[in-house]
């Protein structure tokens, strides 16, 4: 399992650059990355019990930057079907975002699922991966199931990682598995796995979705998961004309494992059901999670600075050069709007006492480096290790 310090580097990338949002509505908390142009229809990632908004960093990375707009949420601590659909409304509301696509996988599928069957309106699309349609087969494996909430945090977590697949795996997938299992360990409380295997144990099933199935791509894995393939074989029969996209392999996590194959597919489902991308806004993301703006406008306000740099420059006066000017720093990612940084002058009377302590301190230096020489040659002489003539 991998820690913070061993963390991918691509992902150490992600986080410094995309902010992570953190808001309570109502009752519920809500963790999740928005990124992309804000004038595209939204792709939102659901994880399953696994994961967390954070596992879905390759597909927010890659298609914003085809300008797509990603939207990867957590799951919040809820113990309802019904709770779920009101609280991701909600949130949808909150966020200001009237019509989704969903990519769900596992539990996340079978969540956008039910929120598809009872608010159609607002799902234009779905991408269903390694899912499932009823929840008979888990509760039936799950005998302690009405202790979940009662049962310690160490138990939940034991049972949640014998779930996935352990054993020798090549090098992408080993790669994938320890990532999730990091995200359980270290991200995921007591309360969010009690409530995740909660859902997954009540008794619910999807019912007949309203959208035609060309709205529906199907992406399962064909080596192995841990949704029977029987429960997928049910999944594919009830959406007989929804686009297959199988993975010869990937896993668990395929969207870790996989990505480029993942972030194709993705695309091709955006461009089948009508988003159209914005690849000519590139987005820059500050710390504060303010969108930036297309590059073109980026590159002339930076000329503009840069020709009131050098004005300023000009008018300074005589005494100015420009061998003495100061070296520019690169733009942080912060916003825009952040005060400059504040430069202090260097006073000349301050040199000079700096220029004179050291020279006191070299000079002191050199007298007791001296003087250990002479004491060791003293007492190796008297020591007789040396000779009196060799000195």
């Amino acid at each position: 399992m991998k820690g913070v310090s061993s963390a991918p580097g691509d992902y150490v990338h992600f986080k410094s650059q995309v902010p992570l949002h953190k808001i309570p509505i109502g009752t519920k908390q809500w963790r999740y990355y928005d990124y992309g142009p804000k004038t595209v229809p939204p792709l939102i990632c659901i994880p399953g019990i696994a994961g967390t908004a954070d596992v879905y960093y390759k597909q927010i990375m890659a298609l914003s930057m085809k300008g797509y707009r990603v939207i990867s949420v957590d799951i919040p601590r809820v113990w309802s079907y019904h709770e779920w659909i009101q609280a991701f409304e909600k949130f949808l509301d909150t966020i200001d975002v009237h019509h989704v696509h969903l990519y769900g996988t596992s539990l996340g599928g079978f969540l956008a699922q039910l929120f598809a069957h009872h608010r159609p309106r607002r799902v234009k699309s779905l991408v269903l991966s390694n899912t499932y349609l009823d929840t008979r087969s888990f509760a039936a494996a799950m005998p302690w199931a009405p202790f979940v909430s009662w049962s310690p945090s160490f138990l939940l977590k034991r049972y949640v990682l014998t779930g996935i697949r352990d054993g020798p795996h090549e090098p992408f997938i080993a790669d994938s598995v320890d990532f999730a299992v990091s995200q359980v360990v270290e991200t995921l409380s007591k309360d969010d796995l009690a409530s995740r295997l909660t859902l997954t144990v009540e008794a619910a099933s999807v019912g007949s979705l309203p959208h035609s199935d060309s709205f529906i791509t199907i992406m399962d894995t064909n080596d192995y998961c841990a949704i029977p393939q029987v429960l997928k074989d049910e999944l594919a029969e009830r959406y007989p004309e929804a686009r297959r996209a199988y993975l010869k392999t990937g896993g668990d996590f395929p969207f870790l494992s996989r990505p480029d194959e993942v972030n194709l597919h993705l695309q091709l489902h955006l461009r089948r059901v009508g988003v159209e991308p914005r690849p000519e806004v590139v987005k820059s993301i500050s710390k504060d999670g303010t969108d930036g703006t297309d590059s073109n406008s980026q590159s002339k306000k930076k000329t503009d600075e840069d020709k009131e740099d050098r004005s300023n420059n000009t008018h300074q006066g005589s005494g100015s050069s420009t061998s003495d000017q100061s070296p520019t720093f690169p733009e942080s990612s912060g916003s825009s709007n952040d005060p400059p940084l504040p430069t202090d002058s260097i006073n000349p009377v301050s040199m000079d006492n700096l220029l004179v302590m050291q020279l006191i301190t070299g000079e002191v230096y050199k007298s007791c480096v001296v003087f250990m020489l002479c004491y060791c040659t003293l007492v190796l002489v008297h020591g007789g290790f040396i000779s009196r003539q060799s000195v």
